[in-house]
């Protein structure tokens, strides 16, 4: 489908024709030769391509018609020449479809509309080579890549930085919860307090991540409860005075 396609490269609105006397050596044509103030033929150039092929076409100005072509397989070669003399002249090889071909010369008044010509030419067949690269490795392909395991084959992984970020933060173990919705809290950092003193406040735990603190918490001894006696007496003898007070005054009435 590519091939049956037709594409346009590059359209010149005048062009002239010479014909051009047989080549006596190969020492290249000369434009000088071709008595340039006669021209054989004045028209249109277009330059098409199909496929890797390009065709250089005269047609008349006004109808389009098709006065010769010249296709091109290769360039530089000999389908399309530069003359020796001057780079607005070509030779070029124009063939009728029955197997006739023929020379002729094709020259541009502007050497810009030269210019694209044979630029127009160049880079239509650096896409063919370049195609045709292409092509070629398909055609070889590479070797193909193996990821599978091999036989005995083994990959170690080192966790060791996982380990410590998981130990930083995803490790700390929650208190232990007494009966009753109380959690216990963890002994204070200054040393044991005496037996007779109660603790009057016990700062934050300093626990390192990650360190169960339940074994030191339930081992450190809770300060013992100062006797009954003692905590009772003041107050009942505080009741008493205060009893005989009221008994020694008449004018209260006891209930």
């Amino acid at each position: 489908e590519a091939e049956e396609y037709e594409s346009v490269l590059c359209v010149k609105p005048a062009v002239l024709v010479y014909r051009v006397p047989p080549r006596a050596s190969n020492r290249g044509y000369r434009a000088a030769e071709w008595q340039l103030d006669q021209p054989a033929w004045s028209g249109r150039l277009r330059i098409t391509a199909k496929g890797s092929t390009a065709f250089i076409k005269l047609e008349d100005k006004t109808s389009g018609e098709l006065f010769a072509q010249a296709p091109v397989e290769q360039f530089p070669g000999i389908a399309v020449e530069s003359v020796t003399d001057s780079s607005r002249y070509f030779v070029i090889r124009i063939e009728d479809g029955n197997g006739r071909r023929a020379f002729i010369g094709v020259g541009f008044v502007d050497r810009g509309d030269a210019f694209d010509f044979n630029v127009a030419l160049q880079d239509h067949f650096k896409w063919v080579r370049q195609q045709s690269e292409l092509a070629q490795q398909d055609l070889q392909p590479g070797p193909k890549l193996d990821l599978g395991f091999k036989e005995g084959q083994t990959i170690k992984l080192n966790i060791a930085n996982m380990k410590k970020k998981e130990g930083a933060t995803g490790n700390a173990r929650p208190r232990p919860v007494v009966p009753g919705g109380l959690s216990l809290l963890p002994p204070p950092p200054g040393g044991k307090p005496s037996s007779g003193e109660r603790p009057s406040s016990l700062p934050a735990p300093t626990q390192l991540p990650g360190t169960p603190i339940t074994d030191s918490l339930l081992s450190w001894p809770q300060p013992a409860a100062p006797p009954t006696a003692d905590v009772w007496g003041d107050f009942a003898k505080a009741s008493g005075s205060a009893s005989n007070q009221a008994q020694g005054n008449t004018g209260w009435v006891q209930f």
